[in-house]
């Protein structure tokens, strides 16, 4: 089974940083696509950022240019750097893989979440 880790989740003040990790039980270049979903108190779960094994990112508009989603193929490690955090970055951050088959079909892979507050 597909393991995917999360770590680098903590207590962060507004405008400062913070870097995520995930690391997959296999290899990430067998996947599509990796990304970051989160999910915010009272909030639905949304998808942050994306990148494809091409390197080909994408980000939702209120992370752009604030957050930069990263892959090490050799490590089996997908990064989210993320600065000039704001109080609505808060959120349990959950590592995305994404496989889509010969048959166009998608599965979905995720690990448990790492929770970032950001707070004064």
């Amino acid at each position: 089974q597909v393991q995917l880790v999360e770590s680098g989740g903590d207590l962060v003040q507004p405008g400062g940083s913070l870097t995520l990790s995930c690391a997959a039980s296999g290899s990430i270049f067998s996947f599509n696509a990796m990304g970051w979903y989160r999910q915010a108190p009272g909030k639905e779960r949304e998808l942050v950022a994306a990148i494809t094994r091409g390197g080909i990112t994408n980000y939702v508009d209120s992370v752009k240019d604030r957050f930069t989603i990263s892959q090490n193929m050799a490590k089996n490690i997908v990064y989210l750097q993320m600065n000039s955090l704001k109080f609505e970055d808060t959120a349990v951050y959950y590592c995305n893989a994404k496989r889509i088959s010969s048959e166009r079909l998608t599965q979905d892979y995720w690990g448990k979440g790492t929770l970032v507050t950001v707070s004064s």
